[in-house]
Protein backbone atom coordinates (compact mmCIF):
# COMPACT_ATOMS: atom_id res chain seq x y z
CA UNK A 1 0.00 0.00 0.00
CA UNK A 2 1.24 3.46 -0.38
CA UNK A 3 0.63 4.26 3.07
CA UNK A 4 2.73 1.81 4.17
CA UNK A 5 5.16 2.76 1.54
CA UNK A 6 5.00 6.40 3.17
CA UNK A 7 5.50 5.55 6.23
CA UNK A 8 8.39 3.57 5.79
CA UNK A 9 10.15 5.99 4.57
CA UNK A 10 9.15 8.63 7.61
CA UNK A 11 11.00 5.71 9.81
CA UNK A 12 14.15 5.70 7.45
CA UNK A 13 14.55 9.37 7.95
CA UNK A 14 13.94 8.94 11.58
CA UNK A 15 16.47 6.12 11.84
CA UNK A 16 18.57 8.59 10.17
CA UNK A 17 18.67 11.00 13.07
CA UNK A 18 18.94 8.50 15.41
CA UNK A 19 22.25 7.89 13.94
CA UNK A 20 22.94 11.52 14.05
CA UNK A 21 21.29 12.72 16.99
CA UNK A 22 23.20 9.56 18.55
CA UNK A 23 19.96 7.84 20.21
CA UNK A 24 19.57 4.17 20.03
CA UNK A 25 17.34 3.92 22.78
CA UNK A 26 14.85 5.49 20.02
CA UNK A 27 16.47 3.78 17.17
CA UNK A 28 15.41 -0.16 18.64
CA UNK A 29 12.13 1.50 19.25
CA UNK A 30 11.70 2.77 15.54
CA UNK A 31 13.38 -0.76 14.13
CA UNK A 32 10.77 -2.66 15.27
CA UNK A 33 8.04 -0.75 14.35
CA UNK A 34 9.64 -0.65 10.41
CA UNK A 35 9.94 -4.65 10.90
CA UNK A 36 6.25 -4.59 11.86
CA UNK A 37 5.46 -3.03 8.58
CA UNK A 38 7.37 -5.12 6.62
CA UNK A 39 6.25 -8.12 7.87
CA UNK A 40 2.36 -7.86 9.00
CA UNK A 41 0.54 -10.09 10.56
CA UNK A 42 -3.11 -10.33 10.29
CA UNK A 43 -5.06 -13.51 12.14
CA UNK A 44 -8.66 -14.08 10.27
CA UNK A 45 -10.36 -16.75 12.58
CA UNK A 46 -12.61 -18.91 10.67
CA UNK A 47 -15.53 -20.39 13.15
CA UNK A 48 -18.68 -21.71 13.56
CA UNK A 49 -20.89 -24.80 14.44
CA UNK A 50 -19.33 -28.18 13.41
CA UNK A 51 -19.66 -29.39 9.79
CA UNK A 52 -21.06 -25.84 8.49
CA UNK A 53 -17.90 -26.24 5.87
CA UNK A 54 -15.32 -24.31 7.10
CA UNK A 55 -12.37 -26.26 6.10
CA UNK A 56 -14.35 -26.03 2.66
CA UNK A 57 -14.25 -22.44 2.96
CA UNK A 58 -10.46 -21.92 4.04
CA UNK A 59 -9.69 -23.65 0.73
CA UNK A 60 -11.60 -22.02 -1.59
CA UNK A 61 -10.42 -18.86 -0.67
CA UNK A 62 -6.26 -19.99 -0.96
CA UNK A 63 -7.47 -21.69 -4.09
CA UNK A 64 -5.88 -25.18 -3.20
CA UNK A 65 -7.11 -28.35 -0.88
CA UNK A 66 -4.98 -27.61 2.20
CA UNK A 67 -7.56 -28.10 4.99
CA UNK A 68 -8.95 -31.48 5.35
CA UNK A 69 -12.88 -31.73 4.70
CA UNK A 70 -14.28 -35.20 5.71
CA UNK A 71 -18.27 -35.81 5.78
CA UNK A 72 -18.06 -38.25 9.33
CA UNK A 73 -15.20 -36.69 11.41
CA UNK A 74 -14.86 -32.88 12.30
CA UNK A 75 -11.71 -30.54 12.76
CA UNK A 76 -10.01 -31.54 16.10
CA UNK A 77 -7.14 -29.08 16.31
CA UNK A 78 -6.91 -25.49 15.04
CA UNK A 79 -4.92 -25.21 11.25
CA UNK A 80 -3.06 -22.24 10.37
CA UNK A 81 -2.43 -21.63 6.74
CA UNK A 82 -0.41 -18.78 6.16
CA UNK A 83 2.21 -17.91 2.47
CA UNK A 84 5.19 -19.35 2.14
CA UNK A 85 7.40 -19.61 -0.66
CA UNK A 86 6.54 -23.48 -1.22
CA UNK A 87 4.20 -25.84 0.17
CA UNK A 88 5.00 -27.24 3.67
CA UNK A 89 3.40 -27.84 6.99
CA UNK A 90 4.44 -28.24 10.69
CA UNK A 91 2.70 -29.11 13.54
CA UNK A 92 3.23 -26.56 16.63
CA UNK A 93 3.23 -27.86 20.22
CA UNK A 94 3.31 -25.96 23.39
CA UNK A 95 5.62 -23.92 24.01
CA UNK A 96 6.80 -23.02 20.97
CA UNK A 97 7.72 -26.21 19.38
CA UNK A 98 7.60 -27.13 15.64
CA UNK A 99 7.93 -30.53 13.84
CA UNK A 100 7.96 -30.62 10.08
CA UNK A 101 5.59 -33.00 8.14
CA UNK A 102 4.47 -33.66 4.93
CA UNK A 103 1.81 -31.89 3.64
CA UNK A 104 -0.01 -35.37 2.88
CA UNK A 105 0.26 -35.78 6.35
CA UNK A 106 -1.84 -33.30 8.00
CA UNK A 107 -5.08 -35.70 7.53
CA UNK A 108 -3.44 -37.88 10.30
CA UNK A 109 -3.42 -35.20 13.04
CA UNK A 110 -6.18 -32.77 12.01
CA UNK A 111 -9.31 -34.96 11.94
CA UNK A 112 -10.95 -35.61 15.48
CA UNK A 113 -10.28 -39.44 14.98
CA UNK A 114 -6.87 -38.78 13.15
CA UNK A 115 -4.07 -41.52 13.73
CA UNK A 116 -2.89 -41.37 17.41
CA UNK A 117 0.45 -39.22 18.25
CA UNK A 118 3.01 -39.25 20.86
CA UNK A 119 1.74 -36.14 21.73
CA UNK A 120 -1.21 -34.37 21.04
CA UNK A 121 -0.16 -30.97 19.15
CA UNK A 122 -2.14 -27.58 19.85
CA UNK A 123 -2.40 -26.84 16.00
CA UNK A 124 -0.73 -27.50 12.49
CA UNK A 125 0.52 -24.69 10.44
CA UNK A 126 0.15 -24.82 6.58
CA UNK A 127 2.79 -22.67 4.48
CA UNK A 128 1.47 -22.30 0.64
CA UNK A 129 2.57 -19.82 -1.69
CA UNK A 130 -0.89 -17.66 -2.73
CA UNK A 131 -1.20 -14.14 -3.47
CA UNK A 132 -3.92 -13.63 -0.71
CA UNK A 133 -2.27 -14.90 1.70
CA UNK A 134 1.27 -13.03 0.94
CA UNK A 135 0.20 -9.45 2.89
CA UNK A 136 0.60 -11.22 5.64
CA UNK A 137 -3.10 -12.70 6.45
CA UNK A 138 -3.34 -16.19 8.41
CA UNK A 139 -6.72 -17.95 8.65
CA UNK A 140 -7.02 -19.82 11.24
CA UNK A 141 -9.12 -22.93 10.81
CA UNK A 142 -10.79 -23.34 13.92
CA UNK A 143 -11.89 -27.07 15.70
CA UNK A 144 -15.45 -27.49 14.94
CA UNK A 145 -15.84 -30.90 17.80
CA UNK A 146 -18.87 -30.65 19.58
CA UNK A 147 -19.99 -27.60 18.45
CA UNK A 148 -20.76 -23.86 19.98
CA UNK A 149 -21.86 -25.39 23.10
CA UNK A 150 -18.07 -27.28 23.65
CA UNK A 151 -14.78 -26.46 25.12
CA UNK A 152 -13.78 -26.16 21.67
CA UNK A 153 -15.83 -23.35 21.03
CA UNK A 154 -14.38 -21.59 23.92
CA UNK A 155 -10.84 -21.73 22.42
CA UNK A 156 -12.11 -20.53 19.12
CA UNK A 157 -13.37 -17.53 21.29
CA UNK A 158 -10.37 -17.33 23.01
CA UNK A 159 -8.04 -17.48 19.87
CA UNK A 160 -10.71 -14.78 18.41
CA UNK A 161 -9.88 -12.14 20.97
CA UNK A 162 -6.27 -11.87 19.65
CA UNK A 163 -7.83 -11.82 16.10
CA UNK A 164 -7.65 -9.13 13.55
CA UNK A 165 -11.13 -10.86 12.17
CA UNK A 166 -13.44 -13.35 12.19
CA UNK A 167 -15.23 -15.01 9.20
CA UNK A 168 -18.21 -16.88 11.15
CA UNK A 169 -19.88 -19.69 9.32
CA UNK A 170 -22.98 -20.62 8.65
CA UNK A 171 -24.71 -23.17 6.51
CA UNK A 172 -27.38 -22.48 4.07
CA UNK A 173 -29.93 -25.61 5.35
CA UNK A 174 -31.43 -23.00 7.86
CA UNK A 175 -31.54 -19.90 9.78
CA UNK A 176 -29.17 -18.94 12.36
CA UNK A 177 -29.66 -20.57 16.15
CA UNK A 178 -29.96 -18.75 19.37
CA UNK A 179 -26.63 -20.33 19.55
CA UNK A 180 -24.83 -19.19 17.12
CA UNK A 181 -26.26 -15.55 17.80
CA UNK A 182 -24.86 -15.51 20.78
CA UNK A 183 -21.62 -16.87 19.91
CA UNK A 184 -21.76 -13.81 16.95
CA UNK A 185 -22.00 -11.31 19.94
CA UNK A 186 -19.79 -12.40 21.59
CA UNK A 187 -17.46 -12.97 18.76
CA UNK A 188 -17.79 -9.23 18.09
CA UNK A 189 -17.61 -7.94 21.92
CA UNK A 190 -13.97 -9.35 21.50
CA UNK A 191 -12.91 -8.70 17.87
CA UNK A 192 -13.64 -5.29 15.72
CA UNK A 193 -14.13 -6.61 12.88
CA UNK A 194 -16.84 -9.84 12.50
CA UNK A 195 -18.41 -11.04 8.89
CA UNK A 196 -21.48 -13.92 8.86
CA UNK A 197 -20.78 -16.18 5.79
CA UNK A 198 -23.46 -18.34 4.31
CA UNK A 199 -21.97 -21.59 2.91
CA UNK A 200 -23.38 -24.31 0.46
CA UNK A 201 -25.80 -21.83 -1.87
CA UNK A 202 -25.49 -24.24 -4.61
CA UNK A 203 -26.55 -26.64 -2.62
CA UNK A 204 -29.84 -25.84 -0.91
CA UNK A 205 -32.31 -23.69 -3.33
CA UNK A 206 -33.69 -21.29 -0.78
CA UNK A 207 -30.84 -20.12 0.62
CA UNK A 208 -32.33 -16.71 -0.61
CA UNK A 209 -34.59 -17.32 2.20
CA UNK A 210 -32.91 -18.22 4.72
CA UNK A 211 -30.40 -15.42 3.62
CA UNK A 212 -33.03 -12.68 4.20
CA UNK A 213 -34.22 -14.27 8.10
CA UNK A 214 -30.24 -13.94 9.02
CA UNK A 215 -30.44 -10.71 7.65
CA UNK A 216 -33.00 -9.92 10.15
CA UNK A 217 -31.45 -11.98 13.36
CA UNK A 218 -28.44 -9.85 12.59
CA UNK A 219 -30.06 -6.42 12.22
CA UNK A 220 -32.09 -7.04 15.87
CA UNK A 221 -28.87 -8.72 17.66
CA UNK A 222 -25.66 -8.46 16.12
CA UNK A 223 -25.37 -5.92 12.71
CA UNK A 224 -22.58 -7.67 11.39
CA UNK A 225 -22.06 -8.26 7.25
CA UNK A 226 -23.43 -11.40 5.76
CA UNK A 227 -22.46 -12.45 2.36
CA UNK A 228 -23.69 -15.96 0.84
CA UNK A 229 -21.15 -17.92 -1.17
CA UNK A 230 -19.97 -20.94 -2.69
CA UNK A 231 -16.94 -22.84 -1.93
CA UNK A 232 -17.92 -25.74 -4.72
CA UNK A 233 -18.68 -23.14 -7.25
CA UNK A 234 -15.30 -21.18 -6.23
CA UNK A 235 -13.06 -24.27 -6.48
CA UNK A 236 -14.60 -24.85 -10.13
CA UNK A 237 -14.09 -21.21 -10.59
CA UNK A 238 -10.05 -21.07 -9.96
CA UNK A 239 -9.65 -24.51 -11.65
CA UNK A 240 -11.35 -23.32 -14.73
CA UNK A 241 -9.99 -19.71 -14.68
CA UNK A 242 -14.06 -18.39 -15.09
CA UNK A 243 -14.34 -15.15 -13.86
CA UNK A 244 -18.30 -15.14 -14.11
CA UNK A 245 -18.39 -17.75 -12.06
CA UNK A 246 -16.13 -16.57 -9.55
CA UNK A 247 -18.59 -13.55 -9.03
CA UNK A 248 -21.42 -16.03 -8.66
CA UNK A 249 -20.10 -18.08 -6.48
CA UNK A 250 -19.53 -14.90 -4.04
CA UNK A 251 -16.31 -15.18 -2.86
CA UNK A 252 -15.54 -11.56 -5.09
CA UNK A 253 -16.98 -10.17 -2.11
CA UNK A 254 -15.38 -11.96 0.73
CA UNK A 255 -11.76 -11.27 -0.66
CA UNK A 256 -13.03 -7.69 -1.32
CA UNK A 257 -14.17 -7.49 2.10
CA UNK A 258 -10.57 -9.61 3.71
CA UNK A 259 -8.71 -6.75 1.26
CA UNK A 260 -10.34 -3.60 2.65
CA UNK A 261 -11.26 -3.87 5.85
CA UNK A 262 -9.31 -5.97 7.34
CA UNK A 263 -5.84 -5.62 5.29
CA UNK A 264 -6.25 -2.23 5.45
CA UNK A 265 -7.52 -1.82 8.96
CA UNK A 266 -4.36 -4.04 10.02
CA UNK A 267 -2.05 -1.41 7.74
CA UNK A 268 -3.61 1.93 9.13
CA UNK A 269 -2.92 0.67 12.72
CA UNK A 270 0.71 -0.16 12.21
CA UNK A 271 0.93 3.19 10.34
CA UNK A 272 -0.15 4.93 13.11
CA UNK A 273 1.68 3.52 15.37
CA UNK A 274 5.14 3.77 13.46
CA UNK A 275 4.37 7.61 12.74
CA UNK A 276 3.54 7.67 16.12
CA UNK A 277 7.74 6.41 17.19
CA UNK A 278 8.37 8.54 14.88
CA UNK A 279 6.30 12.25 16.35
CA UNK A 280 8.06 11.18 19.54
CA UNK A 281 11.55 11.26 18.57
CA UNK A 282 10.41 14.54 16.35
CA UNK A 283 9.08 16.08 20.15
CA UNK A 284 12.36 15.35 21.57
CA UNK A 285 14.83 16.72 19.29
CA UNK A 286 12.27 19.36 19.11
CA UNK A 287 12.52 20.18 22.72
CA UNK A 288 16.76 19.59 22.72
CA UNK A 289 17.11 22.59 19.72
CA UNK A 290 14.62 24.82 21.17
CA UNK A 291 16.23 24.32 24.48
CA UNK A 292 19.53 25.13 22.86
CA UNK A 293 18.03 27.85 20.98
CA UNK A 294 17.09 30.20 23.57
CA UNK A 295 20.32 29.90 25.07
CA UNK A 296 22.17 30.87 22.28
CA UNK A 297 19.53 33.62 21.81
CA UNK A 298 19.65 35.08 25.29
CA UNK A 299 22.83 34.48 26.71
CA UNK A 300 21.17 35.94 30.37
CA UNK A 301 18.60 33.79 29.73
CA UNK A 302 20.47 30.48 29.48
CA UNK A 303 21.16 29.96 33.53
CA UNK A 304 17.64 29.79 33.63
CA UNK A 305 16.95 27.67 30.91
CA UNK A 306 19.80 25.55 32.44
CA UNK A 307 17.68 25.64 35.70
CA UNK A 308 14.56 24.43 33.82
CA UNK A 309 16.48 21.70 32.15
CA UNK A 310 17.75 20.61 35.67
CA UNK A 311 14.43 20.48 37.15
CA UNK A 312 13.13 18.53 34.35
CA UNK A 313 15.80 16.21 34.93
CA UNK A 314 14.70 15.54 38.19
CA UNK A 315 11.13 15.19 37.62
CA UNK A 316 12.74 12.42 35.00
CA UNK A 317 14.89 10.54 37.71
CA UNK A 318 11.82 10.48 39.52
CA UNK A 319 9.76 8.69 36.83
CA UNK A 320 12.44 6.10 36.60
CA UNK A 321 12.38 5.23 40.28
CA UNK A 322 10.15 2.62 42.61
CA UNK A 323 7.86 5.64 44.16
CA UNK A 324 6.92 7.09 40.88
CA UNK A 325 3.58 7.57 40.97
CA UNK A 326 3.34 5.58 37.82
CA UNK A 327 5.58 2.42 39.06
CA UNK A 328 3.14 2.70 42.55
CA UNK A 329 -0.22 2.45 40.40
CA UNK A 330 1.23 -0.31 38.27
CA UNK A 331 2.33 -2.11 41.65
CA UNK A 332 -1.07 -1.83 43.71
CA UNK A 333 -3.25 -2.83 40.80
CA UNK A 334 -1.91 -5.66 39.56
CA UNK A 335 -2.06 -6.87 43.05
CA UNK A 336 -5.80 -5.53 43.36
CA UNK A 337 -6.30 -7.34 40.20
CA UNK A 338 -4.85 -10.71 40.56
CA UNK A 339 -6.91 -11.00 43.89
CA UNK A 340 -10.26 -9.68 42.34
CA UNK A 341 -9.38 -12.21 39.26
CA UNK A 342 -9.40 -15.51 41.91
CA UNK A 343 -12.46 -13.92 43.41
CA UNK A 344 -14.39 -13.90 40.49
CA UNK A 345 -13.25 -17.43 39.19
CA UNK A 346 -13.77 -18.85 42.91
CA UNK A 347 -17.61 -17.37 42.68
CA UNK A 348 -17.80 -18.98 39.36
CA UNK A 349 -16.59 -22.03 40.38
CA UNK A 350 -18.88 -22.30 43.37
CA UNK A 351 -21.73 -21.36 40.97
CA UNK A 352 -20.86 -24.32 38.66
CA UNK A 353 -20.64 -26.61 41.68
CA UNK A 354 -23.74 -25.88 42.77
CA UNK A 355 -25.55 -25.92 39.74
CA UNK A 356 -23.98 -29.94 39.12
CA UNK A 357 -25.15 -31.11 42.22
CA UNK A 358 -28.90 -29.68 41.71
CA UNK A 359 -27.85 -32.13 38.76
CA UNK A 360 -27.00 -34.97 40.75
CA UNK A 361 -30.24 -35.06 42.97
CA UNK A 362 -32.19 -34.85 40.38
CA UNK A 363 -31.01 -38.05 38.35
CA UNK A 364 -28.76 -41.16 39.33
CA UNK A 365 -24.71 -40.55 37.64
CA UNK A 366 -25.01 -43.90 36.06
CA UNK A 367 -27.76 -42.58 33.96
CA UNK A 368 -26.80 -39.10 33.53
CA UNK A 369 -22.49 -38.99 33.89
CA UNK A 370 -21.87 -38.48 30.14
CA UNK A 371 -24.08 -36.25 29.74
CA UNK A 372 -22.64 -34.37 32.80
CA UNK A 373 -19.17 -35.39 31.94
CA UNK A 374 -19.64 -33.31 28.87
CA UNK A 375 -21.71 -30.21 30.43
CA UNK A 376 -19.25 -29.76 32.91
CA UNK A 377 -16.66 -29.35 30.97
CA UNK A 378 -18.50 -26.90 28.17
CA UNK A 379 -19.57 -24.62 31.70
CA UNK A 380 -16.28 -24.67 32.83
CA UNK A 381 -14.77 -23.55 29.77
CA UNK A 382 -17.26 -20.72 29.31
CA UNK A 383 -16.62 -19.73 32.41
CA UNK A 384 -12.81 -19.58 32.41
CA UNK A 385 -13.72 -17.24 29.27
CA UNK A 386 -15.76 -15.32 31.10
CA UNK A 387 -12.83 -14.97 33.61
CA UNK A 388 -10.73 -14.16 31.38
CA UNK A 389 -12.50 -11.06 29.54
CA UNK A 390 -12.80 -9.81 32.59
CA UNK A 391 -9.30 -10.18 33.22
CA UNK A 392 -8.89 -8.61 29.62
CA UNK A 393 -10.72 -5.07 30.11
CA UNK A 394 -9.50 -4.64 33.62
CA UNK A 395 -5.94 -5.20 32.68
CA UNK A 396 -6.66 -2.55 29.84
CA UNK A 397 -7.69 -0.21 32.50
CA UNK A 398 -5.07 -1.00 34.20
CA UNK A 399 -2.67 -0.09 30.96
CA UNK A 400 -4.90 3.12 30.52
CA UNK A 401 -4.23 4.49 34.60
CA UNK A 402 -0.57 3.79 34.06
CA UNK A 403 -0.10 5.57 30.97
CA UNK A 404 -2.22 8.55 32.22
CA UNK A 405 0.00 8.98 35.66
CA UNK A 406 3.06 8.64 33.30
CA UNK A 407 1.88 11.09 31.01
CA UNK A 408 0.86 13.53 33.82
CA UNK A 409 4.18 13.41 35.44
CA UNK A 410 6.60 13.71 31.85
CA UNK A 411 3.84 15.94 30.03
CA UNK A 412 3.94 14.07 27.10
CA UNK A 413 1.60 11.46 25.32
CA UNK A 414 2.63 8.22 25.22
CA UNK A 415 1.61 5.01 23.08
CA UNK A 416 0.19 2.53 25.51
CA UNK A 417 1.25 -1.09 24.90
CA UNK A 418 -1.52 -3.73 24.54
CA UNK A 419 -2.19 -6.42 26.95
CA UNK A 420 -0.22 -10.17 27.15
CA UNK A 421 -2.04 -12.57 25.88
CA UNK A 422 -3.57 -14.45 28.51
CA UNK A 423 -4.72 -17.33 26.01
CA UNK A 424 -4.41 -20.41 28.39
CA UNK A 425 -7.03 -19.12 30.55
CA UNK A 426 -9.25 -20.88 28.40
CA UNK A 427 -8.51 -24.25 28.14
CA UNK A 428 -9.69 -26.88 29.85
CA UNK A 429 -8.35 -30.15 30.80
CA UNK A 430 -10.19 -34.03 29.70
CA UNK A 431 -12.29 -35.20 32.87
CA UNK A 432 -11.17 -38.34 34.33
CA UNK A 433 -12.86 -39.16 36.80
CA UNK A 434 -12.39 -42.45 39.28
CA UNK A 435 -15.64 -43.18 40.36
CA UNK A 436 -17.84 -46.99 40.10
CA UNK A 437 -21.14 -45.78 38.37
CA UNK A 438 -22.29 -49.79 37.78
CA UNK A 439 -25.74 -50.77 38.43
CA UNK A 440 -26.00 -53.88 40.59
CA UNK A 441 -26.48 -56.72 38.21
CA UNK A 442 -29.20 -59.10 38.37
CA UNK A 443 -27.18 -61.90 40.63
CA UNK A 444 -26.17 -59.23 42.87
CA UNK A 445 -29.33 -58.20 43.47
CA UNK A 446 -30.66 -61.91 43.84
CA UNK A 447 -28.12 -62.07 46.35
CA UNK A 448 -29.06 -59.06 48.24
CA UNK A 449 -32.57 -59.77 48.54
CA UNK A 450 -31.87 -63.46 49.60
CA UNK A 451 -29.68 -62.19 52.36
CA UNK A 452 -32.23 -59.79 53.46
CA UNK A 453 -35.13 -62.45 53.00
CA UNK A 454 -33.19 -64.82 55.11
CA UNK A 455 -32.34 -62.60 57.90
CA UNK A 456 -36.15 -61.19 58.15
CA UNK A 457 -37.80 -64.78 57.79
CA UNK A 458 -34.92 -66.40 60.53
CA UNK A 459 -35.67 -63.43 62.47
CA UNK A 460 -39.44 -64.03 62.90
CA UNK A 461 -39.14 -68.01 62.93
CA UNK A 462 -37.09 -67.57 66.18
CA UNK A 463 -39.41 -64.81 67.75
CA UNK A 464 -42.48 -67.21 66.85
CA UNK A 465 -40.50 -70.36 68.49
CA UNK A 466 -39.67 -68.04 72.16
CA UNK A 467 -43.30 -67.37 72.72
CA UNK A 468 -44.66 -70.99 70.73
CA UNK A 469 -46.30 -69.77 68.00
CA UNK A 470 -45.29 -72.00 64.53
CA UNK A 471 -45.22 -69.18 61.83
CA UNK A 472 -45.08 -72.10 59.36
CA UNK A 473 -45.80 -70.53 55.35
CA UNK A 474 -46.12 -67.03 57.09
CA UNK A 475 -42.24 -66.62 57.73
CA UNK A 476 -41.61 -67.48 53.69
CA UNK A 477 -44.15 -64.26 53.01
CA UNK A 478 -42.05 -62.18 55.90
CA UNK A 479 -39.23 -63.52 54.59
CA UNK A 480 -40.28 -62.34 50.74
CA UNK A 481 -41.52 -58.73 51.86
CA UNK A 482 -38.09 -58.35 54.28
CA UNK A 483 -35.76 -59.12 50.94
CA UNK A 484 -38.24 -56.75 49.42
CA UNK A 485 -37.20 -53.81 51.34
CA UNK A 486 -33.65 -54.58 51.51
CA UNK A 487 -33.31 -54.86 47.71
CA UNK A 488 -35.00 -51.08 48.12
CA UNK A 489 -32.78 -50.27 50.48
CA UNK A 490 -29.37 -51.37 49.23
CA UNK A 491 -30.07 -49.57 45.69
CA UNK A 492 -31.36 -46.87 47.22
CA UNK A 493 -27.83 -46.64 49.58
CA UNK A 494 -26.03 -47.38 46.13
CA UNK A 495 -27.39 -44.52 43.98
CA UNK A 496 -26.67 -42.02 47.17
CA UNK A 497 -23.35 -43.51 47.20
CA UNK A 498 -22.84 -42.37 43.11
CA UNK A 499 -23.90 -39.14 44.18
CA UNK A 500 -21.67 -38.92 46.53
CA UNK A 501 -18.69 -40.02 44.71
CA UNK A 502 -20.03 -38.22 41.36
CA UNK A 503 -19.54 -34.58 42.89
CA UNK A 504 -16.70 -35.53 44.69
CA UNK A 505 -15.06 -36.59 41.19
CA UNK A 506 -16.76 -32.98 40.14
CA UNK A 507 -15.18 -30.67 42.63
CA UNK A 508 -12.03 -32.46 42.67
CA UNK A 509 -11.64 -31.57 38.31
CA UNK A 510 -12.89 -28.14 39.60
CA UNK A 511 -10.03 -27.71 41.62
CA UNK A 512 -8.15 -28.94 39.28
CA UNK A 513 -9.40 -26.44 36.58
CA UNK A 514 -9.05 -23.81 39.03
CA UNK A 515 -5.55 -24.68 40.40
CA UNK A 516 -4.07 -24.31 36.60
CA UNK A 517 -6.76 -21.31 35.38
CA UNK A 518 -5.02 -18.95 38.64
CA UNK A 519 -1.91 -20.42 37.73
CA UNK A 520 -2.09 -18.71 34.20
CA UNK A 521 -4.12 -15.51 35.50
CA UNK A 522 -1.41 -14.88 37.92
CA UNK A 523 1.32 -15.74 35.50
CA UNK A 524 -0.19 -13.47 32.65
CA UNK A 525 -0.70 -10.62 35.25
CA UNK A 526 2.83 -11.40 35.97
CA UNK A 527 4.03 -10.69 31.96
CA UNK A 528 1.08 -7.52 31.81
CA UNK A 529 3.28 -5.73 34.70
CA UNK A 530 6.60 -6.50 33.68
CA UNK A 531 5.14 -5.02 30.02
CA UNK A 532 4.10 -2.03 31.53
CA UNK A 533 7.05 -1.31 33.64
CA UNK A 534 9.32 -2.44 30.95
CA UNK A 535 7.61 0.28 28.39
CA UNK A 536 7.58 3.19 30.58
CA UNK A 537 11.11 2.67 32.02
CA UNK A 538 12.32 2.49 28.55
CA UNK A 539 10.57 6.13 27.63
CA UNK A 540 11.57 7.79 31.04
CA UNK A 541 15.55 6.66 30.10
CA UNK A 542 14.52 7.81 26.83
CA UNK A 543 13.41 11.03 28.67
CA UNK A 544 15.97 11.01 30.46
CA UNK A 545 18.58 10.89 27.66
CA UNK A 546 16.76 13.86 25.66
CA UNK A 547 17.04 15.84 28.60
CA UNK A 548 20.59 15.17 29.11
CA UNK A 549 21.51 15.89 25.79
CA UNK A 550 19.14 19.53 25.90
CA UNK A 551 21.16 20.49 29.27
CA UNK A 552 24.57 20.11 27.75
CA UNK A 553 23.64 21.65 25.04
CA UNK A 554 22.34 24.53 26.40
CA UNK A 555 25.02 24.52 28.99
CA UNK A 556 27.68 25.19 26.62
CA UNK A 557 25.84 27.79 24.77
CA UNK A 558 26.27 29.88 27.78
CA UNK A 559 29.99 29.31 27.47
CA UNK A 560 30.65 30.47 23.86
CA UNK A 561 31.23 33.63 22.50
CA UNK A 562 28.84 35.86 20.38
CA UNK A 563 30.68 34.91 17.21
CA UNK A 564 30.11 30.67 18.22
CA UNK A 565 26.41 31.44 19.43
CA UNK A 566 25.37 33.48 15.83
CA UNK A 567 27.46 30.52 14.17
CA UNK A 568 25.81 28.11 16.12
CA UNK A 569 22.47 29.59 16.26
CA UNK A 570 22.10 29.35 12.37
CA UNK A 571 22.87 25.11 12.86
CA UNK A 572 20.70 25.02 15.33
CA UNK A 573 17.55 26.75 12.90
CA UNK A 574 18.89 24.58 10.36
CA UNK A 575 18.14 21.53 12.83
CA UNK A 576 14.66 22.96 13.36
CA UNK A 577 13.91 23.04 10.36
CA UNK A 578 14.91 19.31 9.35
CA UNK A 579 12.59 17.80 12.70
CA UNK A 580 9.74 20.54 10.99
CA UNK A 581 9.66 18.95 8.26
CA UNK A 582 9.94 15.03 9.49
CA UNK A 583 7.15 16.46 11.16
CA UNK A 584 5.37 17.56 7.62
CA UNK A 585 5.89 14.01 6.34
CA UNK A 586 4.54 12.12 9.21
CA UNK A 587 0.91 14.62 9.08
CA UNK A 588 1.02 13.93 5.22
CA UNK A 589 1.11 10.00 6.33
CA UNK A 590 -1.45 10.16 8.70
CA UNK A 591 -3.78 12.36 7.53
Amino acid sequence: MAEVAKAVAVVDLALKACTAYDRPDAAARLTAAKRALADPVLHVVVAGEFKQGKSSLVNALVGANICTVDDDVATAVPTYVRHGAKPEAALLYEPGRRESIPVADVRRHVLENGAPSREKPSGVEIRIPRKILAGGMVLVDTPGVGGLGSPHAVASLSAISMADAVIFVTGAAQELTRSEVDFLQRARSLCPVVVCVITKTDFYPAWRRIRDLNEQHLATHCPVPLIPVSSALRSRAVKANDTALNTESGFTDLVRFLTDRIGRSAADRLVAEAMAECAELCDQLGNRFQAEKAALADPEAAARVVRELTGVKDRVEALKSAAAKWNLTLGDGVTDLTSDIDHDLRGRVRVVIAEADAAIEEADPADTWLEMEAWLQARMADELLANYELLRQRAGELSQRVGDHFHEASTMLMRRPPVADPTPLAAVTDFEHKIDLQRMRLPKQAMVALKSAYGGALMFIILGSLVGVQLGPIGVGIGLVMGHRGLREEKKRQVQKRRAEARNAIRRYCDEVSFVANKDSRDTLRRVQRQLRDHYSGLAEELNRSNAQALVSASDAAKRTQADRERRLKDVDAELERVRQMRKRILAVTG
